[in-house]
Formats: C-alpha cells, structure tokens, sequence
C-alpha cells in the first residue's frame, strides 16, 4: 500500500497530551483540550469510536464506566442517550457536566485552539474497518486546508487500511505494543510514516533502525522526564504523555 505524499518535515510537536489532557483532565474531552491550550500543549492525541447509530465520538473504552456516569456498551446505546452522560464526574467534580464529544466537535477545537492532532482509530469489535471509513473521512473534511493535517492511527490494520482507501492522503501511524521483528515489512504493506509504540519496551537499537529506514516514531505513555529525554536523544519524534506539563519542560 503506497504512503501519502511525504511532508516537509514532521509537523506534529514532540510534545503531545495523551488523550486530550492526560492526568490533567477527564480523558476524550474538549475540557481536555482548552487544559492542554492553557498550558502551552501544542498537540493531542484521542480515541475515536462508532456510537451504535454509526456517530463518531470520543472514546477509549468500549464500555463506559470508567469515564462516564453510564453502564454497559458504547453500542448498546443509541445518540440520544450518550449525549445526556457525564464524561467529567469520573475525573473531578470541577469537570462535572462534561459531555461526550462527537469527533466533529474535536476537529472544531482543535482547529480553533490551534491543537495538532494524532487521532488514534479505536473501533468496538467487529466494526474495525467501519470505523477506519469514517474517521478518516471525518478527518479529511474536517482539517481540509490545514497546515497540519491529522496523524490517524490505529492498533488495528484493517481499520488503517480502511483509512488509506477512504483519505489516502493524510498520514497514517502503525500502534504497537512491542515493535515486532517483522515491523519493517508489516509498516511497508500499511503504508505509514510512523510507528507509535510503547516507551517501557523500545530498545534503543529498535529505534535506530526504524529512524534509518525511513520512518518516524511515537512513543506512548512516557511521564518520566528523564526517560523521555533519553527517547529523544534516540531520535524519537513524539512523545505522548499524560504529563504534558512535566515533560514539555
């Protein structure tokens, strides 16, 4: 699968909010992205989901207790329903009231707070490809015109692949856990720029050779300083963190 046309340079800041606020703010929402604007974040990353009646929105989990005042599935609920939780109450009482975002409602925060985006592709179970469709053609509607488009990522390849046939030219991330040794072919047939990985397990050797073929690096979820300065200094590009604002400084 060919790559989209390749950019000037890597445009995304090396300092992005892990879920729109981190540990700052209830995760997936806009209150997450006015925190991050506030503290001088130049960038975020989110989760989106299908609702039950096909309505991308913010969301992690495929169940919604943990973040919400809700019960059960995403999909086991239509629109109407979602809109009346509380996606703030988990976090703090100050972010009582807080509603779940539609995606389009994010690419407008974003656009207007100036906020770059990695938009991470999380669909619910069986929906991979579905999802990967809709997000990226959100997307591409969405920030048409931008100096920076969005990052659309994904641990699953069929929703990427859904995404580079619906939007093929924005660019595209492969999720891993542990860069496997086969990364090199697997990120050749998406057709990314990057590959986003897991900070504890990336080996300085792993690095190397993803920044000597060509490709750029993320890393998720690093709220060490010290550890992140290291990861930069092996060449990674981005660092998501729940710490923005211990590891911006």
């Amino acid at each position: 699968m060919p790559r989209p046309a390749p950019l000037p340079d890597w445009p995304w800041p090396a300092v992005m909010a892990h879920r729109c606020g981190g540990a700052l703010a209830p995760e997936n929402t806009l209150a997450g992205l006015r925190v991050c604007r506030n503290l001088g974040c130049g960038g975020v990353e989110f989760d989106v989901m299908l609702t039950r009646d096909g309505t991308p929105i913010l969301m992690h989990d495929e169940t919604l207790p943990r973040t919400t005042n809700g019960e059960g599935r995403v999909l086991d609920h239509g629109d109407a329903w979602l809109w009346t939780l509380d996606a703030g109450i988990r976090h703090h009482v100050s972010f009582a009231g807080e509603p779940i975002p539609r995606f389009v409602q994010a690419i407008e925060r974003c656009r207007a707070l100036d906020l770059a985006a990695n938009v991470e592709i999380k669909p619910c179970g069986g929906h991979e490809r579905r999802t990967g469709e809709v997000v990226a053609r959100l997307a591409r509607q969405g920030w048409e015109g931008a100096v920076v488009p969005p990052l659309l990522s994904s641990f699953s390849v069929d929703a990427l692949r859904a995404a580079a046939d619906a939007a093929p030219g924005l660019p595209r991330g492969w999720l891993t856990d542990r860069v496997p040794a086969d990364w090199q072919g697997i990120a050749q047939d998406l057709g990314v720029i990057a590959i986003h990985t897991n900070s504890l397990h990336l080996t300085e050797t792993q690095a190397a050779g993803i920044k000597a073929a060509g490709l750029r690096l993320a890393v998720y979820t690093e709220n060490d300083p010290q550890h992140a300065r290291l990861l930069r200094n092996w060449g990674v590009d981005t660092i998501i963190t729940d710490r923005p604002d211990l590891i911006r400084a």
